[in-house]
């Protein structure tokens, strides 16, 4: 979608240290990066910094774009572009800035803010896994087809996002959240603490005794490989305690949204580690009161980054069944099912596709729109 539409949309990458400005025409981006100091604790700085790395871009371009859209972490009205809450990486905006509104005015454009999970959904949901499973599945032969995709990011926090029959499924209070879910361990902890960045340094902290060991996961995730010094026995167990954990709250939405799961995010780079209790965990079962074992999810869970079970998925169970009362054949699949996937196209670049997809989204709904 959008693949040769020729409309630039200016795009940022909000971080709590630096900000990096681009701009995209037909999903691709069309200028070197440019990259300022965030200044997230001065709002008057962080403020000009972002019209200045919008001025330039717009600068290198050769024609006007369309609209600027962008992620930024943490609670917000996104509908009016209004950024206020609790931001640990942006504390000069919790009292409330109406950053769209300031920006559509000095820049003299449209401006669309999202939320980074939403942007990773939409973005897959249109031109990464949902397309991608699709054209799997009509060059297998099957006639399943998927329209519904949750994608969540495995980083600094818990995020996600959900695409509904291609579109963003916002909210209603721009409040699509998992972070706040119940730890699957902890009755009284949020999920976030089992599935971020902290959560694997604390736990492997935990399991070694040294819980000052200074680790980052990717280093973590090395002594899991045996390709660095430490208790590769307790790195892998603080990877898949995090699936465990991930896996239990994936249950809960996937059981409502009834999609694909789509994964990104830089731990996915330990999914050696993390996806087996995942799996198991979206695979794993409860009981009624009389005792009968059910399934924790009504669809049965298939790894689509497995070769040998995407065969079986694709499969299915189809059987002709015969129409009540006459010799008419009808071709069913009993067979509910649903596939969890790590994103090809990276949290990143995700993000930005679905943010100049919904720019776009936007001003062909609205194309008034200054």
């Amino acid at each position: 979608m959008y693949r040769y539409d020729n409309r630039i949309v200016i795009t940022l990458d909000a971080g709590g240290t630096n900000l990096v400005f681009g701009a995209m025409q037909a999903n691709k981006y069309i200028v070197e990066p440019i990259t300022l100091p965030s200044c997230a604790n001065d709002l008057d700085k962080c403020l000009a910094t972002m019209v200045d790395g919008f001025r330039q871009v717009i600068s290198k371009l050769d024609e006007k774009p369309v609209a600027v859209s962008f992620a930024f972490p943490g609670p917000a009205d996104y509908p009016k572009g209004i950024i206020g809450g609790y931001l640990p990486n942006f504390p000069s905006f919790r009292d409330g800035v109406a950053l769209g509104p300031y920006l559509e005015r000095e820049l003299g454009l449209p401006v669309f803010i999202n939320n980074d999970g939403d942007l990773f959904a939409y973005g897959e949901a249109l031109c990464g896994v949902l397309p991608e499973i699709n054209a799997r599945l009509e060059a297998k032969g099957s006639a399943k087809r998927y329209k519904n995709l949750i994608g969540y990011t495995f980083g600094t926090g818990f995020g996600v996002g959900i695409s509904i029959d291609g579109n963003l499924n916002r909210g209603d209070n721009s409040c699509v959240e998992t972070f706040c879910l119940r730890h699957k361990k902890d009755q009284q902890m949020i999920v976030e603490e089992g599935v971020s960045v902290r959560a694997i340094k604390r736990v492997y902290g935990e399991l070694t005794g040294e819980m000052n060991h200074g680790l980052e996961p990717k280093d973590i995730c090395d002594i899991a490989d045996g390709k660095r010094e430490g208790d590769s026995e307790a790195a892998r167990r603080s990877f898949a305690e995090m699936g465990e954990v991930a896996g239990d709250a994936m249950a809960t939405a996937a059981t409502l949204v009834d999609g694909l799961i789509v994964i990104g995010g830089g731990i996915t780079a330990a999914k050696k580690w993390i996806m087996p209790s995942l799996l198991n965990e979206l695979r794993s079962t409860l009981r009624t009161g009389s005792g009968d074992e059910i399934g924790r999810l009504p669809m049965k869970v298939y790894d689509l980054d497995s070769e040998a079970e995407f065969e079986e998925f694709a499969k299915g169970e189809m059987r002709p069944l015969k129409v009540y009362g006459s010799e008419d054949i009808v071709s069913y699949d009993p067979q509910k099912r649903i596939g969890v996937i790590i994103s090809k196209l990276g949290a990143s670049k995700a993000i930005s596709l679905g943010a100049y997809a919904f720019a776009l989204s936007e001003l062909d709904k609205n194309p008034g729109t200054v």
